[in-house]
């Protein structure tokens, strides 16, 4: 069973063009997605599992799993970054080692859509409730990230400037995107929905795969630029969102029952933030190197989480 799941997922078609892509920018072909259809496809993939989100959340019950599922992560988006932090400030500078914790204790929404292809592949749902969980661990991260760097960088230029860093966090484009789907998903009348149902359902693998294809000639450039920095950043990129996902895939056994809801968990605590981050750290930590923390977040542990982290996260849930 577990070999016909890492089968399944390896030939999926949308990480084969992800593949595609990497091969694509290694042998320095002329094949590009142009910028503008990036972020179209961008929104697109953001709006559609938003919305789709929010129609599951219209259907279901209220229950004290939704509520402790909220209160779980937005627990572990703030815990990731601070242990993540002592971790490496050993090694890099306050100002890196704080992106990168607030990288990784932030989401991929981008591996979620992923991780929702995968589900789909095997059958399984999960609760519309998980697309908010996964908007609101967005911010509490990059809170946590500035505020350690401003504890420990005496002369951080954002001090006095939090208000400002916490509205940008919440107002960042795919965070109100997503966010703002699930809302409307949720209150739209269920005919009147019904007609996009083919535009968010139907044509979404074929857009998955374009997008992935994009990330995969991306990756490989970043993680060419990324090679400077060594053993260190390499293992924690590969090791640190394998720890954090497998934790969480055995701990949601304790409180919530639904295999899908437990694997979107792991996905969202092993994936690290390529996207909303780099925006707030542009701002709150200008000293910090966005050739380390954005490579270290797509250029591996996004393919890491894609094509050997599911399947790792998936087996752990099945055996506890």
């Amino acid at each position: 069973m577990d070999y016909q799941i890492i089968v399944a997922n390896l030939t999926n078609p949308t990480l084969l063009y992800f593949a595609l892509g990497i091969l694509a920018a290694s042998l320095r072909s002329d094949l590009e997605i142009p910028p503008s259809t990036s972020k179209f496809l961008s929104l697109y993939l953001l709006f559609s599992i938003g919305f789709k989100g929010g129609q599951e959340l219209s259907h279901s019950t209220f229950s004290m799993e939704i509520v402790y599922s909220l209160l779980f992560g937005l627990l572990i988006a703030s815990l990731i970054p601070v242990y993540t932090f002592f971790l490496l400030k050993k090694r890099m500078s306050i100002s890196d080692a704080g992106a990168v914790a607030a990288a990784y204790g932030s989401v991929s929404a981008v591996t979620f859509v992923a991780a929702a292809s995968f589900l789909e592949s095997q059958g399984i749902t999960f609760g519309g409730h998980m697309v908010a969980v996964m908007a609101l661990m967005e911010s509490p991260a990059i809170i946590v990230g500035v505020i350690l760097i401003m504890l420990f960088e005496t002369d951080h230029p954002s001090k006095g400037k939090m208000g400002e860093i916490v509205r940008h966090s919440f107002t960042n484009g795919s965070v109100l995107m997503i966010l703002g789907s699930l809302v409307i998903g949720l209150i739209a009348e269920a005919k009147q929905a019904e007609g996009i149902m083919p535009f968010t359902t139907d044509i979404f693998k074929g857009f998955l795969a374009i997008f992935l294809l994009e990330m995969g000639m991306v990756t490989a450039r970043r993680f060419a630029a990324f090679r400077k920095y060594g053993l260190f950043a390499f293992s924690v990129a590969v090791l640190l969102p394998l720890f954090n996902g497998s934790v969480v895939a055995a701990v949601t056994g304790l409180f919530i029952h639904d295999v899908g809801n437990r694997f979107i968990f792991a996905i969202l605590a092993a994936g690290a933030s390529y996207i909303a981050v780099p925006a707030a750290m542009r701002l709150a930590a200008p000293k910090a190197d966005p050739g380390l923390y954005i490579p270290m977040a797509l250029g591996v542990t996004f393919p890491v989480n894609i094509t050997v982290g599911m399947m790792i996260y998936y087996m752990i849930i099945q055996h506890t």
